[in-house]
């Protein structure tokens, strides 16, 4: 029990509040229906619920203190047209137990839908469960959402609901994560065994997977998804098979790849880089997978599909020596001075124009990517993840290295000045070969290889 007793009493709740606030319709797809949320709290009735302000993203309220018994009804909820349907539920417990069903015309009636409830970590650590109906009543109906537990006492809280054809790119740029393949790798994550650290090992939590120049497109399967041309030139690593038309599954059917290990069919990005009107590609890019988290004992790989972009396309300042996240000279000699604006560095003969680009460490738990594909994840300022942003992830970084040292004519990147410099990271691993790398390097803080190993 983790609150206090409660009341076990039914009243009704205008659901006029669904219509004019707490109801959401998005489109699912550009050709697909509408996707309904709805807030929990915004029931016609119930028995023995409560509602409470939420932790979740967005805030408001959640139905809480639900026990076994415990339901609440919905009117008029519009289930759409015949077919496969995708129903989602937001939920948060710390017990980890019981059920939650969704039924058509009474708490009795046929069901919808059911989502087993495991522990999420707290009463207000939130993650979105899914199922698909086969077959379903059409139209507007009656939705009711009814308690299901052996055990005595609260169990679970609940945000939303939403019901929709099961796009996955909504037209509003939120994808959702698919959470039985999440909650299945998950399962497979925690259960592996770390192996020992060797003595000696530098405790610096890291692995990397080493990468070529693989190809260039003026493509972005991010920003602009199947608009082939419609984004600036773009110098592709890792899997070469990266264009406009890029998805999840295109990248794990796809096993070429310009980095090693073979199991990372990632894909990769960053704006071409030109010295006088000609390309110059990278000579190599290594992408670290690390920590910048005080304990990095919580963090956890990366879902399927993961998105993200680091960098701002679209910045155009100066960047003057000392600025930060600048382009530098690495090796013998150094910087020697600065073209003739300022804003690239000059190397020594030996040494290499290069640039590291760090992406966001925390992340939402719930959206594989977002609108601006940076609002579901977030840089940890005080070496922890919370609010918002509650999972860790592993901190990518690009480190990356140009066959060039450049001169007092500086450069151009496809995307303009110095400080539009960005990148982009669409994950695709085989999920062993993340989930070991993940347990045996970031959660031990050992350094590993490419390979994986100590």
């Amino acid at each position: 029990m983790h609150r206090s007793p409660k009341p076990r009493t039914l009243f009704a709740a205008a659901l006029i509040a669904v219509l004019t606030g707490t109801l959401c319709v998005t489109a699912a797809g550009s050709a697909a229906a509408a996707t309904i949320v709805v807030q929990a709290e915004a029931y016609a009735a119930q028995s023995g619920v409560q509602v409470e302000p939420t932790g979740d993203t967005g805030g408001g309220q959640n139905a809480a203190y639900l026990a076994a018994g415990d339901w609440m009804r919905y009117d008029g909820v519009d289930l759409g047209a015949a077919g496969a349907l995708t129903v989602t539920a937001r939920v948060a417990s710390a017990i980890g137990t019981g059920s939650v069903e969704l039924r058509t015309g009474s708490a009795t009636g046929p069901l919808l839908a059911q989502f087993p409830i495991a522990a999420t970590g707290g009463w207000q650590n939130w993650v979105t469960l899914t199922a698909t109906a086969a077959t379903h009543p059409t139209g507007a109906q009656t939705v009711v959402a009814v308690m299901k537990n052996t055990g005595a006492g609260d169990f679970v809280n609940i945000n939303w609901f939403s019901f929709g054809s099961g796009g996955t790119a909504p037209a509003d740029g939120w994808i959702t994560i698919d959470q039985a393949k999440w909650n299945a790798q998950l399962a497979e994550f925690r259960a592996m065994a770390p192996r020992p650290v060797p003595a000696g090992n530098v405790r610096v939590p890291e692995f990397n997977a080493s990468c070529l120049y693989s190809h260039s497109k003026p493509d972005d399967p991010i920003v602009f998804p199947g608009m082939a041309g419609a984004s600036h030139m773009h110098s592709f690593i890792g899997n070469d098979s990266t264009d406009a038309a890029t998805t999840t599954d295109t990248l794990l059917r796809n096993a070429g790849t310009s980095c090693r290990p073979a199991e990372d069919l990632s894909a990769y990005w960053i704006p071409s880089l030109y010295e006088h009107g000609q390309v110059v590609e990278p000579k190599d890019v290594v992408v670290y997978y690390g920590s910048r988290l005080s304990d990095p004992a919580g963090t956890v790989p990366f879902p399927q599909g993961f998105r993200m972009i680091a960098g701002d396309a679209k910045l155009q300042a100066p960047t003057p020596a000392g600025s930060v996240n600048q382009f530098y000279c690495a090796g013998a000699g150094g910087e020697i001075g600065r073209s003739a604006d300022g804003n690239w560095p000059r190397c020594a003969p030996g040494a290499t124009l290069m640039f590291q680009l760090v992406f966001p460490d925390c992340w939402d738990g719930v959206h594989l990517d977002s609108p601006t594909h940076k609002a579901h994840v977030s840089y940890t300022y005080d070496g922890t993840c919370g609010g918002a942003f509650p999972v860790a992830i592993p901190s990518i970084s690009f480190l990356i290295a140009y066959p060039t040292s450049g001169s007092a004519d500086g450069f151009e990147l496809a995307s303009k000045m110095a400080s539009s410099m960005h990148g982009d990271a669409f994950l695709a691993w085989d999920n062993a070969a993340l989930g070991h790398r993940v347990k045996n390097c970031v959660v031990q803080r050992a350094k590993c290889n490419t390979a994986g190993d100590f």
